[in-house]
C-alpha cells in the first residue's frame, strides 16, 4: 500500500501523482488532524470548510 500525500490545495488524502479533486500535483505530509467526508451534501461540517466529494481530509496542513 502507498503512502498517502495530502493535497496542499484542497487538504484530501491521496496515493496518485495528481490530486483527483483540484487537479494539482502539490503535496506535503506534514498535517495535523484527520477529517472523513462521507456524505457531504448533508454534512454541516463538510458544507462549512467548503468540501463536496467525499473523502479523507486534513484539518491544517502545512
Amino acid at each position: 500500500m502507498a503512502k498517502k500525500k495530502i493535497c496542499r490545495i484542497c487538504k484530501r488524502f491521496v496515493e496518485e501523482d495528481i490530486c483527483p479533486t483540484c487537479k494539482t500535483s502539490s503535496f506535503t505530509d506534514t498535517w495535523k488532524g484527520r477529517l472523513y467526508v462521507a456524505d457531504p451534501e448533508h454534512s454541516e461540517i463538510a458544507q462549512k470548510i467548503g468540501h463536496k466529494t467525499k473523502g479523507e481530509y486534513a484539518i491544517k496542513v502545512q
